[in-house]
């Protein structure tokens, strides 16, 4: 009886080392569109044919995001991230919204749109592994009105493969996403991209309730004693080589 007692006493104490060390995986979509009838096209689709189709795979909290950027920009950007709880799940995504049934009919002028009637140009794919120091996504609650609110998504680029390894550091060992978490960034998630057109780098998304709050949020960032310290690490300098910052609206029918 004992020797069972200690052998379930380890497999229980493996179980929770696992469960502690499970990690997300997101994906981030961006389709390119060239002008209105293109971005009309792609936010039709996208709201009533593949996010109800993701929520029926099991997928709930999709994220639909715009930049916020002057009407005369010459190219558009729709966003769409959303999460997983293993590449299983990613891997098998593609042919379960083959065989949904009500998704391939109500999102058919746009899958099976003509050649010269293309409804975007291109659609880029990101795929992420969450950092250790936040191994969930979280999604925001705010009073403030959808269209006011500010979702900053960033992506930070290493100059190589080591030195970008420390700016994960920096994140996690560092205590980046701590300060973070106590400056209230109400951050989304905070990933390593394993897959993607600029690699190495990592991306991170935070929201807040308005553009004020994004600003003094920032300001109480930048003038942190803690941030002062950790970013004067020599370890750490010389860590990220591109800073690419996009701020962004949700849509009225991204799920947060």
């Amino acid at each position: 009886m004992k020797t069972l007692t200690i052998a379930f006493l380890f497999f229980f104490a493996i179980c929770q080392i696992t469960n502690a060390q499970k990690r997300d995986f997101y994906q981030i979509q961006v389709y390119h569109v060239k002008d209105k009838a293109q971005e009309q096209s792609v936010d039709k689709y996208l709201h009533f044919s593949y996010l109800p189709a993701l929520h029926r795979a099991g997928i709930k909290t999709v994220g639909v995001f715009k930049p916020i950027a002057p009407d005369t920009a010459s190219e558009k950007q729709i966003i769409v991230w959303m999460p997983f709880s293993s590449l299983d799940q990613f891997e098998k995504l593609k042919s379960i919204l083959a065989k949904d049934a009500i998704h391939q009919t109500s999102g058919a002028d746009f899958l099976k749109a003509p050649w010269d009637l293309a409804p975007f140009q291109r659609r880029e794919s990101i795929l992420l592994k969450s950092f250790p120091d936040a191994p969930r996504f979280q999604t925001p609650e705010f009073s403030t009105k959808p269209s006011e609110r500010v979702y900053e998504l960033r992506s930070y680029e290493g100059p190589t493969e080591y030195l970008f390894s420390q700016k994960v550091k920096m994140f996690n060992q560092g205590g980046e996403i701590k300060l973070f978490k106590s400056l209230g960034f109400n951050a989304v998630f905070y990933a390593e991209v394993i897959s993607g057109s600029t690699m190495p780098n990592l991306m991170y998304l935070t929201t807040f309730a308005s553009m004020t709050s994004h600003d003094a949020h920032w300001d109480a960032f930048k003038n942190h004693p803690d941030w002062k310290k950790l970013s004067a690490l020599e370890e750490y300098k010389h860590s990220v080589s591109k800073n690419v910052t996009l701020l962004m609206s949700p849509t009225d029918y991204s799920d947060f």
